[in-house]
């Protein structure tokens, strides 16, 4: 499959970690922020490729993992409510919030469907006009522009029983986050090349410059994540800290236009909650005033409460990159997927789904 299997040559591969073991002098260490390079990055043995010199630890690049517990709360009471149908994607059914998850609710007889687009919503909403149709709204800027066409569509149709609960992050703000935090160790990022599709690399530019940190684009394939992870050292040790794109063959600077215009129309920057981070500033979309009676939480009232909770489950430390999935005492015996205890157990993007299916414990763990 062109763009996929000349990706995943291993001579080259074993290339590329070489030339890296060339450049190194001292140790660094990077964060890959997107959980499709989390799991190519454990699939493949890409960070045990690298010398003992490079630490590769992995951030909030799950979207489903970074949504805040109480917007789980809140789609949990929606389907508690006559005549409301909640639509979201698989991955959000088994989410914990405070007392339950969205599959409990459905075998309790919860109207939640499970859809595979927003735009697929509305065919709901089209379709059970007496109903109130809730789209569950999550994810990174890659999610954005498709469900704000949604919100779009249903105004343009006066689609009435449609709506939409917003839990849309950004991520830059977050890497902003992760520098500024007290005993931050990140020396510099490989940044989400499907998320710089659409918004292209701009906004990262700043964050380079003033923190003096190196940001490399980068695609999803183990050559990628190893050009990535070249360039990137290579910036550290010229002491150079700059953006740099490794996946041009789908990212431009300016990102993707169109998509950014809709975005634009249909939502607004706000403060956003992230599961395991709390809240940033400015790192959050949500519905403009031109749609806000498209927002469910207009109609069904604001998203409150559900505190994080604080247990055996590590999974905030795993998305902040403080520790990773291996190191967490539950991992692999009382967290599994099938019993999950944390979100990033949960989701497909999970750093620990990523461990557990890749590297558990009696298969022998990630290197340290």
């Amino acid at each position: 499959m062109k763009y996929r299997d000349e990706y995943r040559t291993p001579d080259a591969a074993r290339e590329y970690a070489d030339v890296i073991a060339r450049i190194v002098t001292r140790p660094w260490t990077l964060m890959e922020v997107c959980g499709g390079q989390t799991h190519a990055i454990v699939r493949f043995g890409v960070d045990q490729l690298l010398p003992d010199a490079i630490s590769l630890i992995h951030g909030p690049g799950c979207p489903v993992c970074v949504t805040p517990i109480a917007y789980i709360d809140k789609a949990l009471e929606m389907t508690a409510l006559p005549g409301v149908i909640l639509c979201t994607f698989g991955d959000m059914l088994r989410v914990p919030g405070t007392q339950s998850d969205l599959s409990v609710a459905r075998a309790q007889g919860g109207q939640v469907q499970v859809v595979y687009s927003p735009l697929e919503a509305l065919t709901v909403a089209r379709q059970n006009p007496e109903h109130e149709v809730v789209f569950f709204a999550v994810g990174f800027e890659t999610t954005a522009p498709a469900n704000a066409m949604a919100v779009y569509q249903a105004h343009r149709e006066g689609l009435g029983n449609f709506s939409v609960l917003v839990s849309q992050v950004l991520v830059p703000p977050a890497i902003r986050a992760l520098l500024e935090r007290p005993g931050n160790r990140i020396q510099g990022f490989l940044a989400a090349g499907h998320v710089c599709t659409i918004t292209g690399y701009e906004e990262y530019e700043p964050i380079a410059r003033e923190h003096g940190v190196p940001i490399v684009v980068t695609g999803f394939e183990p050559l990628d994540i190893l050009e990535g992870v070249y360039r990137c050292v290579r910036q550290l040790e010229r002491g150079e800290s700059r953006v740099e794109n490794q996946y041009s063959r789908a990212v431009r600077r300016p990102g993707n236009a169109m998509a950014q215009q809709v975005m634009q129309t249909v939502f607004q920057v706000v403060p956003r909650q992230w599961r395991g981070m709390g809240g940033i500033p400015r790192s959050g979309l949500g519905l403009s005033p031109a749609y806000q009676s498209y927002d469910a939480e207009t109609r069904f009232g604001a998203v409150s409460g559900g505190a994080e909770r604080q247990g055996e489950c590590l999974s905030g430390a795993v998305l902040r990159g403080d520790i990773r999935p291996n190191q967490c005492p539950a991992f692999g015996t009382r967290c599994t997927p099938e019993r999950p205890m944390g979100v990033t157990m949960v989701s497909e993007e999970g750093a620990c789904a990523a461990y557990y299916r890749y590297r558990r414990p009696a298969g022998g763990s990630a290197r340290e």
